[in-house]
């Protein structure tokens, strides 16, 4: 196998910015319209299992488990319209993220319903996390840092 490149070490100032980027939504999903770090985590877990993004699913089920999400709960999300497991709040909010993980055209109906659910600053926030965990994912495939290695702090 060939040996991919080390994208902290290569790029630090890019890798900063993204960085700089999850500092930022860490400090803007505090609960306020029910977003908070719990409920980020799986959406970065939902996010990463469709794109099949080893890494990204053993780093983010680590951390969710961290902020307290239940193993049950990570174990269904891959079926979350099925399941009695999560909230109204849930639900929409991962079905925003699967929305614009799909680069589908966002309609009118599914834009007013986040709308009305999150409100302005916080759908902004979702969109802008959905689209961060999405290009981790990409940045992780491509580069392969080695699955399990990941710690939760």
């Amino acid at each position: 196998m060939t040996q991919r490149l080390n994208y902290f070490a290569t790029s630090p100032r890019a890798m900063e910015i993204l960085l700089e980027q999850e500092s930022y939504l860490s400090q803007q999903f505090t609960g306020q319209h029910g977003m908070t770090i719990k409920l980020w985590e799986l959406v970065k877990f939902r996010v990463s299992q469709i794109n099949q993004c080893a890494y990204c699913i053993d780093m983010h089920s680590k951390d969710a488990l961290k902020h307290g999400e239940s193993a049950e709960r990570l174990y269904g999300l891959s079926a979350w319209q099925e399941m009695p497991f999560y909230s109204e709040l849930e639900k929409g909010v991962l079905a925003w993220a699967e929305l614009i993980t799909s680069g589908q055209p966002v309609d009118d109906a599914s834009y007013q319903k986040a709308l009305d659910m999150l409100g302005e600053p916080c759908l902004l926030d979702l969109t802008i996390a959905v689209n961060a965990i999405n290009s981790w994912n990409r940045i992780a495939k491509t580069f392969k840092p080695e699955v399990g290695s990941y710690k939760a702090s």
